[in-house]
């Protein structure tokens, strides 16, 4: 959010604020031809002041509740019929400030990503709380269900090892009832087709996991592998 979306509309309403004052001041002592424009020119700037306003609440909930921010990277190499090495990058935390990168051996036609997600109520997002999110599971699946049934399986646990402050997941868990500010707190998975060298970018959104192609390999393949 531009911080003057919220600055110049402030800064107009206190122009116009202190005409009106000065507007009726002159009216209290006799002068109302005088006072009066000084009340019209403040109401017209508090009018401006309010419209540049509601603008930039505008803006600021539309940014808001659209806000998505980088989760994992996740690169392929293809090893075999229906046999993926997937590397994936988690960005850099305060926990771990170089990122974490992990290799998995992934069988099947798609990867998929898992993870528990705390959402919050829109009016919360629109103060500034982004959905919160746990990685949990990564592992590759197949495109026919029969044999998801039967094929070769693989499954990952990628929650993290390290954890730092306060665990807020049971908290919320036990009691989510009894806060205003959560919506709910769910499983969320985002799954692309795999393809030798292909490269996908997964973020969270306010309403959970999306996984999107950053190369061309990965573009031919999301568009063709699902038709």
């Amino acid at each position: 959010m531009v911080w003057w979306w919220w600055i110049i509309p402030g800064f107009v309403a206190v122009i116009g604020l202190a005409f009106v004052l000065s507007g009726l001041g002159w009216m209290f002592r006799g002068r109302p031809f005088k006072g009066g424009r000084g009340v019209l020119g403040g109401g017209l700037f508090l009018g401006v002041g309010a419209i540049v306003g509601l603008l930039g609440l505008n803006v600021q909930t539309y940014h808001r509740l659209t806000y998505e921010r980088p989760v994992a990277t996740i690169e392929l190499r293809q090893a075999g019929p229906q046999l993926f090495n997937a590397t994936v990058v988690e960005p850099p935390t305060e926990q771990d400030p170089e990122g974490i990168t992990r290799e998995f051996e992934l069988h099947g036609d798609e990867w998929r990503i898992e993870a528990r997600v705390l959402k919050w109520q829109s009016w919360a997002n629109v103060l500034g709380l982004d959905s919160q999110y746990r990685l949990d599971r990564f592992s590759g699946r197949y495109t026919d269900t029969q044999q998801e049934l039967t094929g070769e399986r693989s499954a990952f646990d990628i929650r993290p090892v390290r954890q730092s402050g306060i665990d807020l997941w049971p908290v919320v868990d036990e009691y989510n009832q009894y806060l205003p500010l959560v919506d709910t707190l769910y499983g969320s998975g985002a799954y692309m087709p795999m393809a030798d060298g292909a490269r996908y970018e997964v973020r969270i959104t306010q309403n959970g996991l999306i996984a999107r192609p950053t190369n061309e390999i990965a573009a031919q393949a999301s568009s063709s592998g699902w038709e």
